[in-house]
């Protein structure tokens, strides 16, 4: 999350062969833990400072023309970071299901040559468009299929998903954190799931299950170099 505290940091400690995306990010949604637009953009600002905390108030405000030009500077300057963009994903959700965001996912996908994140539980006709086939359609590669759930603490979804995994490529998501004052902070009480997430990531319970499932790891690297070939 490029605007984000910290962001700078973060960078500086990834490895070269790391799997890291640029988490496209309009929202500032914690109570306290602010951030906002790494340009000028009026129509991306809250009242109270920094990004909308909900996706209702960016909907209802946010200019397509400064929503492009903030994201695309947001994988600039992890690109000036030095970081080898593997992917990108958005925040919340916030430009996947809305016909006029949609369009910028999929320019900067298209522009940068990389995959992204999509839902595999939500139907066009729930979206009220294609955003799956045009995605296709341009040439954009995505897992086919997205487990997730926002809520904190993932040990018996992620067990569950790997014991089930349908064919193709799966996305299971998971928010591990490790145990900080800052942490605890900022996520109040999701942070014991957020904690225990790092846990089940790093467990070798994990590990035997993925064996036991024949699944294949690999990462979002992969996927951007089909694209790109």
């Amino acid at each position: 999350m490029v605007p984000a505290a910290w962001a700078r940091h973060a960078a500086d400690q990834a490895r070269a062969d790391d799997d890291i995306g640029v988490h496209l990010t309009l929202n500032s949604e914690h109570d306290s833990y602010r951030w906002g637009p790494v340009t000028h953009a009026p129509s991306l600002q809250s009242g109270e400072g920094g990004f909308p905390r909900t996706l209702a108030d960016l909907w209802d405000h946010a200019d397509p023309t400064e929503v492009l030009r903030e994201l695309r500077a947001q994988i600039e300057r992890a690109k000036v970071w030095g970081l080898d963009v593997t992917h990108l994903a958005p925040h919340l959700s916030a430009i996947t299901l809305r016909p006029e965001f949609f369009d910028v996912y999929l320019e900067l996908a298209v522009e940068y040559q990389l995959p992204i994140r999509l839902p595999s539980t939500i139907s066009a006709e729930q979206a009220g468009f294609p955003f799956r086939r045009l995605a296709a359609e341009e040439g954009v590669v995505f897992p086919d299929h997205f487990d997730h759930d926002w809520r904190a603490g993932s040990r018996q979804r992620v067990l569950d998903a790997v014991a089930s995994l349908s064919p193709g490529v799966t996305e299971i998501h998971v928010q591990p954190a490790i145990d900080t004052p800052e942490v605890r902070a900022i996520a109040g009480e999701h942070a014991d799931g957020w904690i225990a997430d790092l846990e089940l990531a790093t467990s070798d319970e994990l590990r035997a299950a993925l064996d036991a499932a024949d699944a294949v790891m690999i990462g979002f690297r992969e996927l951007r170099d089909a694209m790109r070939s």
